[in-house]
């Protein structure tokens, strides 16, 4: 309808990563977009129950948003729905993983920094999930470790992260150094794992999210990687996603505080 940036009106597509009332009939809704990143606004009358906006400011809710900057908040115009993704609401254990995408979502990148291949790896997580086309908890641990490699934690596991050399593989990850070492190289800081779940962790490194569906694990292999996946998430961000504890009693693995 509108080109970008026509008197301030910018049309993008977005998730609806989280909502809160506002005053008597509005909604503030954080939307994850392809153009902006993440970014702040307020739909007016959202609340009421014949408002326009009723369905397409539900949490998890994927379109096309129509959207002008005010003083401090993007105002929502209209928006074309391409999914609601509400299949996702009807099941507590599909809310709470999808919750918690948007909330890594939310922790991990700077408001307003635009980030297309988190934004495509989020929609492709919601479809998944939706289609339950993929064991869940592997594609939990690959989103985490292609968002923790977008904003800069990547994870070196083809070589040594302290001397460089190549490693086949490993049983030692350096929390210092984000990656795998050497037998010569290994340091306190550190957690041992055991090869298969370094071998996991490094085929979910390289392997597109959409082909996820084709990896099976062990249930001890994912709690091996949940482990180190935690402690990376935990100590490289401003604060630690509150979903994590739920996740871990989802997932029946040992607290990690």
């Amino acid at each position: 309808m509108f080109g970008d940036d026509f008197l301030g009106i910018i049309k993008t597509r977005a998730v609806v990563i989280k909502t809160q009332d506002y005053k008597e009939s509005d909604k503030l809704v954080w939307l994850f977009s392809e153009k902006l990143g993440r970014i702040s606004t307020i739909a007016k009358g959202a609340k009421k129950n014949r408002s326009k906006f009723l369905s397409s400011t539900l949490n998890f809710c994927f379109g096309e948003y129509v959207l002008y900057k005010g003083k401090s908040l993007y105002s929502i115009s209209e928006c074309q729905i391409i999914d609601s993704f509400q299949e996702l609401l009807r099941d507590f254990n599909t809310i709470t993983y999808a919750s918690y995408l948007c909330e890594l979502i939310d922790i991990c990148l700077q408001e307003e920094e635009p980030n297309i291949y988190v934004f495509r790896q989020l929609v492709t997580a919601f479809y998944l999930i939706k289609n339950k086309a993929v064991d869940i908890e592997v594609l939990i641990r690959a989103f985490e470790v292609k968002i923790l490699k977008a904003t800069g934690y990547g994870l070196n596991l083809n070589n040594c992260c302290i001397c460089k050399k190549y490693i086949n593989s490993s049983n030692y990850i350096n929390t210092n150094y984000l990656g795998g070492v050497c037998e010569s190289c290994k340091r306190i800081n550190g957690i041992k794992i055991s090869y298969a779940a370094y071998n996991a962790l490094k085929f979910l490194n390289k392997v597109p999210l959409e082909r996820v569906y084709r990896v099976s694990l062990s249930k001890e292999v994912k709690n091996e990687i949940y482990k180190v996946l935690y402690i990376f998430i935990s100590e490289n961000y401003f604060r630690k996603p509150k979903s994590l504890k739920l996740l871990n009693c989802l997932e029946g693995g040992e607290k990690y505080e």
